[in-house]
């Protein structure tokens, strides 16, 4: 079996392709990853004209923090609820759509827009939607003998954001879980039918756990996307309020860095959360991936 190999007749012509997304990288995550590390042994004053070497004293202080550790329950919280409730629902999605032939196309194209909205966008919406004065959805819920008022509870701020956040992932996860079911062999199952399995038994037994790889990836991608990408619809929803009740740590970061313009403490909670992100992919990798099936 002979295997097939690109060559170039230019040798700089592979690095040449490469440098645009080299470049990019380099200027837009490495950069400022490292200004963050360094950042964060040092105090900046509030005008960032002197800066101190302080060592751990920024982790110390942050690790020590009442308010912070809160933050971080808060975000595991989040983080659960979003990848959760966005994941069950696009699978849901996918499987209905999966069992139409002939308007797939078009259910598809319609589940896949709000893909392309903002965060902050998807964020003011569901700020719209669930507005205790002008929204539609709280005098829905007052039908119900429900009072909602997100502004004055934070349970009910931590709903909206949930929301707002997982109806943004939903078409990303629906994508590649239409793409798993679709590659599972039919003949799979209809043996399993022809066997007398139910449509639920043969989905249990069958389906999802071909779908383990794409289920795997999509809980990677999604724990990314609450911890870092979740900013612009917390931001335009609640702005971390009430109180500190939708305070996560990528808003805190913001939140002490731009507003309270302690950089140096700002720096230290990136690193953390940015080896919290690199554990958590660690230990899926180490100890989750056993589980999926190739």
């Amino acid at each position: 079996m002979q295997t097939k190999r690109s060559t170039y007749r230019h040798r700089w012509l592979p690095y040449l392709l490469l440098a645009p997304q080299l470049a990019i990288t380099l200027v837009f995550f490495i950069w400022p990853a490292s200004q963050a590390v360094k950042s964060s042994f040092e105090r900046t004053d509030a005008f960032g004209f002197k800066t101190t070497f302080v060592g751990l004293s920024n982790y110390a202080r942050v690790l020590a923090d009442p308010g912070y550790l809160n933050a971080l329950g808060r975000t595991a919280i989040f983080a659960v609820s979003v990848t959760v409730l966005s994941m069950g629902v696009a699978l849901l999605l996918a499987v209905c759509v999966n069992r139409v032939i002939k308007s797939a196309r078009f259910y598809t194209t319609l589940l896949v827009w709000p893909y392309a909205v903002a965060p902050v966008v998807a964020g003011v919406l569901w700020w719209f939607l669930f507005n205790p004065t002008i929204g539609l959805l709280p005098h829905l819920l007052d039908w119900f003998g429900i009072n909602w008022n997100h502004r004055v509870s934070g349970t009910q701020a931590m709903i909206l954001i949930t929301i707002a956040a997982a109806w943004k992932q939903i078409s990303y996860n629906f994508l590649f879980f239409l793409a798993g079911l679709q590659s599972v062999p039919h003949s799979l199952i209809e043996a399993a039918a022809i066997d007398g399995a139910t449509p639920f038994k043969r989905f249990w037994t069958i389906v999802f756990p071909l779908l383990s790889p794409t289920t795997f990836f999509l809980m990677i991608i999604n724990i990314n996307y609450v911890m870092f990408d979740t900013f612009g619809v917390i931001d335009a929803t609640t702005a971390g309020g009430p109180g500190t009740a939708t305070m996560t740590l990528v808003y805190k970061v913001y939140t002490d860095g731009v507003a309270g313009l302690n950089i140096g403490s700002s720096s230290a909670q990136s690193v953390i959360l940015m080896g919290i992100v690199i554990l958590l992919t660690f230990i899926q990798f180490r100890y989750v991936e056993r589980r999926v099936n190739y």
